[in-house]
C-alpha cells in the first residue's frame, strides 16, 4: 500500500493534491510520501524480526538527507559506496554503528574517512581492496570490522 492515489482525476499524496504542491513549489518538485517510505520499512523489516539485524537502506538508490533521516528514526541503517554518501548518512544522523560500506572501488581516503567515524563494516570487495584496509588499519592504529 502507498499513500498516493486519485480522487476525482487528481492525484494526492497523504490526502494532499500534487497540483497545489507543484503550484505552491514550483517544478520540477519530488514528493515522497513519510507514511508509504514508514510502512514499506516497517513490513520489509518486520519480515526478519525473528533475526538479529539491521535494515540498511541503500544510499545509492535515494541520497536524499530527508529520506536517510526517516530511515534512521525508524530505526533502520544505510548502506554506502562511497564518501559522499558517508558524510550524507552522518548528516541525516545515521548512527555509524548501522552504517555498512560496500561497493568496488573506494579511495584510501574514503576507507580512512570510514574507519575514523566508527561505521559497522566494510564489504571487502577484492584482495588489492583488503591490501588498501589493512595499510589505513596499520596507519591509524586501529581494528576495522570486515
Amino acid at each position: 500500500m502507498n499513500y498516493f492515489e486519485y480522487k476525482n482525476g487528481e492525484l494526492y499524496g497523504e490526502d494532499v493534491p500534487l497540483a497545489h504542491i507543484a503550484r505552491t513549489v514550483g517544478t520540477p518538485v519530488y514528493i515522497y510520501s513519510y507514511k508509504t517510505l514508514e510502512r514499506h520499512f516497517r513490513v520489509f523489516d518486520g519480515a526478519f524480526q525473528s533475526t538479529p539485524r539491521i535494515t540498511c537502506y541503500s544510499c545509492k538508490a535515494n541520497s536524499n538527507i530527508a529520506i536517510l533521516r526517516v530511515m534512521g528514526n525508524l530505526g533502520g541503517g544505510t548502506d554506502i559506496v562511497s564518501g559522499g554518501e558517508l558524510f550524507r548518512a552522518l548528516k541525516a544522523g545515521i548512527s555509524p554503528q548501522k552504517i555498512v560500506f560496500s561497493g568496488v572501488g573506494k579511495t584510501e581516503e574514503e576507507i580512512k574517512s570510514a574507519v575514523k567515524a566508527g561505521i559497522l563494516m566494510i564489504n571487502v570487495e577484492s584482495a588489492d581492496e583488503l591490501a588498501a584496509i589493512r595499510g589505513v588499519a596499520r596507519r591509524l592504529k586501529k581494528k576495522v570490522p570486515l
